[in-house]
């Protein structure tokens, strides 16, 4: 088992900026993909941005030029700088993470943290 524990949100302005931290621990192997996903009450968890163990990264439109994914693969961290926050960014953000054994990748998620952004 792998666990990941996130830390970091909270409350800011519109505009403001926020950053996300995401430690895994546990029978980890090899950490292939780590991620940030986020969820609003009544709708489905969407992709924020994820990133590889060889530091290629992808964001989702909503994200690009405002957040910055970055990994630590000796420390088994991520981390998510939000900049420009809006209103719209409030959700649970949730930290994901594939750890592969052989040739299987098993997923894992963190418990959640909340990013709120007031107007």
């Amino acid at each position: 088992q792998v666990q990941l524990v996130e830390s970091g949100g909270g409350l800011v302005q519109a505009g403001g900026s926020l950053k996300l931290s995401c430690a895994a621990s546990g029978s980890i192997h090899s950490i292939n993909v780590m991620a940030w996903y986020r969820q609003v009450p009544g709708k489905q968890r969407d992709l924020v941005t994820d990133i590889t163990s060889g530091g290629i990264t992808n964001y989702a439109d909503s994200a690009k030029g405002r957040f910055i994914i970055s990994r630590d693969n000796a420390k088994n961290t991520v981390s998510l700088q939000m900049n420009s926050l809006k209103p719209e960014d409030t959700a649970v953000y949730y930290c994901y993470a594939t750890n592969r054994i052989r040739t299987i990748d098993f997923a894992y998620w963190g418990q959640g943290t909340q990013v709120t952004v007031s107007s």
